[in-house]
């Protein structure tokens, strides 16, 4: 399953991080950060619960970068 979610980040390093850090999040297949169009693409591993997994991504992107946001 795929889905998109708006951020809010300052810059494309920032950006950068958070796509490294959701991608080692437990549940994601993979995910694309935008910093142009401030969106996240995540892919999520089969029988994944979205809503459980995007919890740790924002959390995990906090850790590399704390004033970023995901609108869940």
């Amino acid at each position: 399953m795929k889905k998109s979610y708006k951020i809010e980040v300052d810059c494309a390093n920032c950006a950068n991080k958070m796509e490294d850090a959701a991608k080692k999040t437990e549940g994601v297949k993979d995910c694309v950060v935008s910093f142009m169009s401030l969106k996240m693409n995540v892919e999520f591993e089969e029988g994944a619960d979205p809503k459980a997994v995007m919890q740790e991504v924002l959390k995990n992107c906090k850790k590399v970068e704390d004033d970023c946001e995901i609108y869940l």
